[in-house]
């Protein structure tokens, strides 16, 4: 790289350097003059930035451009002499023609030295302007042909005489100012009486701009250079005297300030010797007192009397007596010591959960068991709890009941969306509006160290260069360690042993392994139609009549009212939307009231597309009739269970395997063993085992723009794919789930009770499962268990049996009716069968479907 050279000391183990440019003023040059030379047309090319080079200056510059040094080298080869030329663009790191000026000054190599970092170090003397006429070479390193510009000769007369010593005049004033300039400057110009010569060496020692430079280069006249000599040495010293007027201004404030302190000392004093109360004195000691109660560990107590101290020697109105006022505020409204009571009353927080919430047994009974142990165990850690569960469930509100039943202060932070590191853990006291994290900022504000404190959407953290909050979070919820969690702006060990953390996420797969290992998981399925319709009538509808101003002598909710809405209106695993419509009926009922109606409003189901519109989920025509090809899957999203159907085709064609319906990899994969078991089964159909050979099979999952995976659909791709090649019907009344082997062996599957909710919500009361999912049967309530036909499959036998029409020849299955409901008990219609209302699949793209 080129640039001006500024540094004069010597490189290490080199021969000193010539002087620099500021130095070049000393008369008479080291070099020969240029009438002495003879100077060639033809030279190279050497382009500087951010320095134009004047005849009769002296300076070092560093050469590290390949073309560049091999411009030197050229020189060096033949009379030392270089075109030394300005660059129009300083950042231009290969200048072509255009990019260079036409004027420059030939320059003499006086010496040369080779850097260890491969650039090279010349010192150059400005010799004669010279104007470049051609160039001989079009590419780097240049080669020029110059033109010397000849300057007119011109005698001594007053108007020279005048602006020359103007100039010495204003070039004093600029170094008593403080400029770095040469003081043997003013001397050696003195004695000077070229014109020309005189405003070249005050033009390379006043700090120009390139611009400003390049046009006194150009500038043949000595009396016109002489002219904008002296208006640029004014302009440099106007703007040294501005310089000099702020920093003084600035100095001005700052003995303001100082005299300002020595005032309000001296009225601190007469205040003390009047009386009167000391507004800083008083603080002290109110801090003081706050730190006697508030009964902080020994390491904190230490802490807080060292800043109290520090801030009782500072200005009261210093910005730093600011941040160590405000860290001691903190420290004294932390509740180091104070702890509320548990209420340890079992039967009395049992009575509070049921009353809150139905249902969740299994959550209720570890509530129930905490408090048993903590009964029996005062010193026990806080358990670190993660409800897992699709939206709308009551996981955050379940929160809130158990900090209600058991006495505490509940605290909830939401974790979605978070970034930034220091919201967990808080910034250092050196950053300017420092503040804890949001742990401590919740342990203050509970105002006791034993809160129940929710941390929500756990699976929604982020990170990006902030930091990993996920990992900040790791001390927090580990029980062995956050006995000592240290924030940055407290800087001091907490105690959050006692701390009851809850943490909620509707998908347990994005929180990371480490995090995962520290919680104890407790998963809150989906609810049923019958839960819903309790819920509704038990919760929601008192909540949404008082919100709304309206009460049971307005408005009148019959249990078919509320399945139609479920059925029609919905399509969740939880609560939410039922809220919502629910709400919408209220508010117009609300209107009716205020606008004078008095006669009670009895919402049936006939009625509710009066108060909500036409039904948003409409039949699904699949399931009128059994079809050859088609097969009914169930699925698993974050927002509970749905139905998939599966469509096989087997036509005319290549030997290949089409797949459709934006399916992921390894649903894919299920494909492609439901086909390798198919081809094996062709006998048992009396089909050619040829058949794939000249066949082409197509299957494909509508809804194609929704995103599906999972290896679940293996045994329903199974089925309608043998359905389509034997020409078999597949029972529309039957829904089916599991993962196939090429053996035709059956895996078990994920999510059966979601699954089940599903087929219930579409009148599908026959489920094929996985043999190896009986132990799940547990988790599904016996009402829903009663209303379903289960068939356990261990092959893809049992499994064509109970779904095609008909069998497979020569077969039996004996897996069938296996977890159904008592004998001689007639299978129950649900509650959707009475509405006429079946849902559609069309939420499914609220997110991805998986089959595990």
């Amino acid at each position: 790289m080129d640039a001006k050279e500024i540094d004069q000391k010597r490189e290490p183990g080199q021969e000193e350097e010539a002087k620099p440019a500021d130095q070049a003023a000393e008369a008479p040059s080291p070099g020969p003059e240029p009438q002495q030379l003879k100077i060639p047309t033809e030279m190279p090319l050497l382009p500087v930035r951010d320095v134009v080079v004047f005849p009769f200056m002296i300076l070092p510059l560093f050469v590290g451009r390949e073309t560049s040094v091999a411009a030197v080298n050229e020189a060096l080869g033949k009379d030392r002499m270089i075109l030394l030329v300005a660059q129009r663009e300083m950042a231009e790191e290969d200048p072509n023609p255009e990019g260079i000026y036409r004027a420059g000054t030939v320059s003499m190599i006086m010496r040369m030295l080779k850097l260890p970092d491969g650039r090279v170090k010349i010192l150059a003397q400005g010799l004669a302007r010279a104007r470049i006429m051609e160039y001989k070479t079009q590419k780097a390193p240049y080669s020029v042909k110059i033109e010397l510009v000849e300057e007119p000769h011109l005698e001594m007369n007053l108007e020279i005489e005048a602006l020359m010593r103007n100039v010495r005049e204003t070039l004093e004033k600029i170094i008593q100012m403080g400029k770095a300039i040469p003081e043997d400057l003013i001397k050696v110009l003195e004695t000077i009486q070229d014109p020309g010569r005189f405003a070249d060496l005050v033009a390379a020692n006043i700090g120009l701009a390139v611009k400003d430079g390049q046009e006194l280069l150009e500038l043949t006249s000595p009396l016109e250079r002489l002219r904008k000599v002296n208006e640029f040495a004014h302009k440099e010293l106007e703007v040294i005297e501005m310089q000099f007027k702020i920093q003084s201004q600035a100095r001005e404030e700052m003995n303001k300030t100082q005299k300002e302190y020595y005032l309000r000392e001296q009225l601190r004093q007469i205040q003390q010797e009047l009386g009167d109360v000391d507004e800083k004195a008083a603080e002290i000691e109110e801090l003081r007192e706050k730190i006697a109660k508030a009964k902080m560990p020994q390491e904190a107590l230490e802490e807080a009397n060292k800043q109290l101290k520090k801030l009782e020697m500072m200005h009261q109105e210093a910005i730093e007596a600011s941040q160590v006022r405000s860290y001691l505020e903190w420290l004294v409204e932390l509740p180091w010591s104070v702890s509320t009571k548990d209420k340890l009353d079992l039967k009395k927080a049992k009575k509070n959960l049921d009353d809150d919430h139905y249902d969740l047994d299994k959550v209720k009974e570890r509530i129930l068991e905490y408090l048993a142990v903590r009964k029996l165990n005062k010193d026990m850690k806080g358990p670190i709890l993660c409800f897992v569960g699709p939206p709308g469930v009551g996981k955050t509100s379940l929160g809130r009941s158990i900090a209600k039943a058991m006495g505490r202060s509940f605290i909830r932070m939401s974790l979605g969306g978070i970034r930034d590191e220091a919201e967990i853990r808080g910034h250092r006291r050196t950053y300017v509006g420092a503040l804890p994290g949001r742990i401590i900022q919740g342990i203050k504000t509970a105002g006791s160290n034993n809160p129940v404190f929710m941390l929500d959407e756990i699976d929604k953290l982020g990170m990006d260069f902030r930091g990993d909050p996920s990992a900040a979070l790791l001390e927090v919820l580990d029980p062995e360690q956050n006995n000592s969690f240290r924030d940055h702006y407290i800087n001091m060990p907490f105690d959050l042993s006692k701390v009851m953390f809850i943490t909620t996420a509707n998908l347990a797969d994005p929180i990371p392994s480490a995090l995962r290992d520290r919680m104890e998981f407790l998963e809150l399925p989906g609810y049923i139609l019958e839960e819903k319709v309790h819920i509704a009538r038990q919760y929601l509808i008192p909540k949404q009549l008082k919100e709304n101003g309206i009460s049971g002598k307005n408005i009148e909710f019959k249990d078919e009212t509320i399945q139609t809405v479920i059925g029609g209106y919905t399509l969740e695993a939880g609560l939410r939307n039922l809220e919502r419509e629910i709400g919408n009926i209220c508010r117009k009922v609300a209107r009716a009231v205020a606008e004078g109606r008095k006669k009670k409003i009895a919402i049936d189901s006939e009625s509710v597309s009066k108060y909500l519109g036409v039904p948003r989920f409409l039949d699904e025509e699949e399931l009128d009739k059994d079809e050859v090809g088609v097969a009914t899957g169930l699925a698993w999203t974050a927002s509970g269970g749905e139905i998939l159907m599966v469509e096989a085709s087997v036509t005319n064609g290549a030997r290949s395997l089409v797949l459709t319906g934006h399916l992921g990899d390894v649903m894919r994969e299920s494909a492609q063993a439901a086909v390798s078991y198919a081809k094996k089964r062709l006998k048992d159909f009396d089909i050619a085992e040829n058949f794939f050979d000249k066949h082409e099979a197509h299957i494909h999952v509508p809804a194609g723009a929704i995103p599906k995976d999972g290896p679940s659909a293996g045994v329903t791709m199974g089925t309608a794919l043998v359905s389509a090649v034997s020409g078999q019907p597949v029972r529309r009344d039957v829904a089916m789930t599991g993962e196939i082997t090429l053996r035709g062996r059956v895996l078990p599957i994920g999510g059966l009770k979601e699954k089940s909710l599903a087929a219930l919500r579409h009148n599908i009361t026959n489920l094929i499962v996985p043999d190896r999912n009986k132990k799940d049967l547990e988790d599904i309530p016996k009402e829903l268990r009663d209303k379903i036909n289960f068939t356990f499959a261990k092959t893809m036998d049992d499994v064509l049996n109970a779904a095609l029409v008909g069998g497979v020849p020569g077969k039996k299955n004996k897996n069938k009716g296996r977890g159904k409901a008592p004998a001689g008990k007639a299978r129950a219609k649900t509650a959707v069968a009475k509405t006429g209302i079946r849902k559609k699949k069309a939420r499914l793209s609220h997110g991805k479907v998986v089959h595990a």
